[in-house]
């Protein structure tokens, strides 16, 4: 059967002159059939009669006539093969999902404005079609999804799939734009409120409603929301939407908000409401969240965040909590640094690298941060305070000094604060903290930003509130956006401009680059220990190039999984330079086949210039066998430290595993007994084991320890040895109870006998470790008054290492996870004897 079809019309609209694919929407698919007709109705009008009449203006000009010319050849051409084929109407069934796709991507494709032109099907009954504009429809929480013309550089100068001439104008028009742009100002009100796990008990209105006028957007971050040992297993809580809705209620009452966005992780929560008539001008909305708690996994300190695009600037808003505790600025630092380094959004277009927190436009930080108040007395601190004398007070402030030294927040300003310290007072009341603790008062909860075109109208406290022994803080920024309104005069100029340029430019020249160093080498990586080293890629050829890091042959990603390259693409203008850093960093997952031998720190990378040559980049290096990552069979047949062992004996342990006539193995690895003895001896009663993290310097300290026994005791911190167990537990190849008794596991959880008995058939070293570390817990559990530790508790902090799943838990298993190691810290009597493994 011959196909009725000739071809398909697919019609497109622009606002203004396009330059690449994301300039245009797709409006119609039209099939041309044998009743395709097309007729000149004025001087710019055509009409074209198929299954979808339309008429659509084109201008005059050799573009028009090629593509008229072009549509009725694949017309008129073969109409006589289907003379002899039934004229009844085709259907064209098969087009309904792509015709749903196109007028779909009306809301959801990339686009340049608010509103749109859109071609209209005309209805059998004969009426014309007009053109009209239309209003997106908001969708997705009330955004549309669209890419303004002129984005931030970043995102600019890695658009590979549009070629180098379209990359190269998109980046002139940026360097050009305030020739044809306006910047238009809107305020933005930032909240910040550690609520110490109270629920709602007053009106927000005296910290969200404070501003005279209502402001266009509200960012509303808390803290401590949640803090409930199932918030912190499971990231579920009921406060969440009774804390919301205090929100709403606080919001200015002379304008109309809509909600956006809301984002939580365990305790930190960030809203974001906007006034209704912007709502549609928000686009390309991502949300993320990073622990940096226990093992820089767990909630409880972290941050979450929100990028978006407003007319044509892109805005990214973190909330973040911060580690606790006047001497752990370093760990407030590092926190700092892991949430820049961690949260990633994702571009709609996958090729292209993920954005972080500092490639946008304007950034907004707020938070508890955590940061106090050093070097003085409380009683002093209270006295200054009395006198409101801030400005000597700021001189010890943490966060200023760290600011000052350039280790963390580079680039950010916090307004000049003129309001009393925000933390620590007795709840319900404007006292300071009477407990007998008796803490120096901090500015603890911060608002700074990053950007241009940023002024701040107030920063404040308010001291009304009295739910919580924070204080909630507030900061006005009238931040000047960019909007899509430009001078349409100015921009077809500048365009032109630019194009006679580049055509003047291009020539027949092959982009070339040379590179500083084409050879690496990382010397004694070790586990868990960033190194990084830097490659410069000139451009000296006589044309832009656009390059990009890609795959080898038969390989899915363009370097291994313990390697990265930041940027793996970009742009370069003629004669100009950009600094690719090479950071080689092995975790739990590369860790194993390293340690084994299995692999090795053998890579080499492929530099693409587009239209040019590859170049290709050698990186080695020697990792440094760990325990950390090593299995519990492999360790307990270790009869000396791992780096004193050579490689290949270690794979040859790792290949006798099998064999009957194996040496008799220790009953635990010494790793975990050293680990455990340490806590045992010292950590007994140590308040927030397990909850709060070390420090990563100390960390660094006792895996040297472990892996090479340069100490009979372990050093740092009793937190930093906890959070190193913590972390040799989740790096386990195979996990304590190995992954295939998990089902087992899951199924039994409510059974007490029955979970015993799949622990009494486990492997012998992994059933001596469990047995030993729940010995371990359990003599914890007998010192809770002075820990302040539970069996919830310790089930929820233990139970994902013991137990953990070989893929992603729902909530469901990690209940059941919790539930089954729950039954061993409830101790009994066939408990008892296990107490004599316990170090003396």
């Amino acid at each position: 059967k011959v196909c009725r079809l000739l071809g398909l019309l697919f019609v497109y609209s622009h606002r203004r002159m396009a330059i690449t694919g994301d300039d245009v929407r797709l409006d119609e698919i039209i099939p041309i059939s044998y009743d395709f007709s097309l007729a000149v109705v004025g001087e710019h009008l055509f009409y074209i009669s198929t299954v979808a009449e339309l008429e659509l203006k084109l201008p005059f000009g050799s573009h028009t006539r090629l593509f008229l010319s072009e549509v009725n050849r694949a017309w008129s051409g073969k109409i006589q093969i289907l003379h002899d084929y039934p004229k009844e109407e085709p259907k064209f069934d098969w087009l309904t999902k792509y015709q749903k796709l196109s007028k779909g991507a009306r809301s959801l494709r990339k686009s340049i404005g608010a509103t749109t032109v859109k071609m209209s099907r005309m209805k059998k009954s004969g009426k014309r079609c007009i053109c009209h504009h239309r209003n997106y429809e908001v969708r997705d929480d009330l955004i549309r999804n669209s890419q303004p013309i002129l984005s931030n550089k970043s995102q600019m100068l890695g658009m590979p799939q549009f070629g180098l001439r379209d990359n190269l104008i998109k980046c002139e028009l940026l360097k050009n734009e305030d020739a044809y742009t306006y910047i238009k100002n809107y305020s933005f009100f930032l909240g910040t409120y550690n609520v110490n796990g109270q629920n709602p008990k007053e009106s927000l209105s005296p910290w969200l409603a404070s501003t005279a006028t209502p402001p266009d957007f509200y960012l509303v971050g808390f803290q401590e929301l949640d803090l409930s040992k199932e918030a912190f297993l499971f990231n579920d809580t009921p406060k969440e939407p009774e804390w919301m809705l205090a929100v709403y209620k606080g919001l200015h009452p002379d304008a109309k908000y809509a909600l956006v966005k809301l984002v939580r992780l365990v305790g930190i929560m960030l809203l974001f409401y906007v006034k209704a008539e912007h709502a549609a001008h928000i686009s390309e909305m991502e949300a993320e969240t990073v622990g940096t708690g226990v093992m820089g996994r767990m909630g409880n300190k972290g941050a979450v965040a929100i990028r978006f695009q407003f007319h044509n600037s892109d805005i990214c808003v973190v909330n973040s909590h911060l580690a606790a505790h006047t001497e752990e600025f370093e760990r407030r630092n590092q926190d700092f640094k892991d949430i820049c380094r961690r949260i990633q959004f994702r571009q709609d277009d996958l090729t292209l690298p993920p954005l972080t927190i500092m490639k946008h436009n304007v950034v907004l930080w707020l938070g508890d941060l955590n940061y106090r108040i050093s070097d003085l007395e409380v009683d002093h601190v209270k006295d200054l305070i009395a006198k409101k004398d801030f400005e000597t007070l700021y001189n010890h402030d943490q966060l200023k000094r760290q600011m000052d030294e350039e280790v963390v927040f580079v680039g950010f300003t916090e307004g000049e604060i003129d309001f009393q310290p925000t933390y620590k007072y007795d709840t319900g009341s404007d006292q300071w903290d009477t407990s007998e603790k008796c803490r120096v008062p901090a500015w603890c909860d911060r608002i700074l930003w990053r950007g241009k075109n940023i002024k701040q109208l107030h920063y404040q406290s308010h001291m009304t509130l009295k739910t919580s022994d924070h204080k909630p803080v507030s900061s006005l920024l009238e931040i000047g956006v960019r909007t899509p309104v430009v001078n349409e005069e100015s921009y077809k100029r500048t365009f032109e401009e630019i194009v006679r340029h580049i055509d003047r430019m291009e020539n027949d020249c092959i982009p070339s680059v040379s590179l500083s160093e084409r050879e690496f080498f990382f010397q004694d990586v070790k586990f868990m220990q960033h190194q990084a080293k830097t490659v410069s890629v000139y451009n000296d050829g006589q044309v832009p190039c656009q390059f990009e890091f890609i795959p080898k042959l038969d390989e899915p990603t363009y370097c291994k999984p313990w390697l990265t390259a930041n940027p793996a693409k970009g742009f370069l203008a003629q004669g100009t330079s950009v600094d690719i850093d090479l950071e080689v960093f092995v975790n739990r997952s590369t860790a194993p086949e390293l340690n084994s031998g299995q692999q090795q720190l053998e890579d080499i990378l492929v530099l693409h210039l587009e239209r040019g040559k590859d170049y290709f980049i050698s990186v080695t290096g020697n990792y440094l066998p760990s325990c950390f990552g090593s299995s519990l069979s492999t360790l307990c047949l270790l009869r000396e430290r791992i780096q004193d062992m050579p490689l290949e004996t270690i794979r040859e342990l790792v290949r006798s595993l099998s064999n009957p006539e194996t040496d008799k193995p220790q009953d635990i690895p010494k790793e975990i007994w050293m680990m455990v003895d340490h806590l045992f001896r010292y950590a007994k009663k140590q308040e927030e084991l397990f909850q709060q993290p070390g420090l990563r310097g100390e960390f660094e300290e006792i895996r040297d320890c472990l892996d090479t026994g340069s100490l009979d005791t372990l050093p740092g911190s009793n937190h930093s040895v906890a959070e190193a167990l913590l972390l040799f537990l989740d790096a386990l190849p195979d996990p304590v109870i190995p992954f295939s008794f998990y089902p087992q596991c899951l199924d039994c959880c409510s059974d007490s006998s029955r979970c015993r008995q799949i622990i009494s058939v486990l492997p012998q070293c992994h059933k001596n470790v469990f047995n030993y570390l729940i010995a371990f817990l359990q003599e914890l559990l007998k010192h809770s008054a002075h820990n302040r530790l539970d069996v919830s508790i310790l089930a929820s902090i233990f139970a994902g290492l013991l137990l953990r799943s070989p893929t992603k838990q729902d909530l469901t298993e990690k209940r059941k996870v919790k539930e089954f190691v729950q039954h061993f810290l409830v101790q009994t009597t066939s408990d008892r004897d296990i107490d004599e493994k316990l170090p003396e």
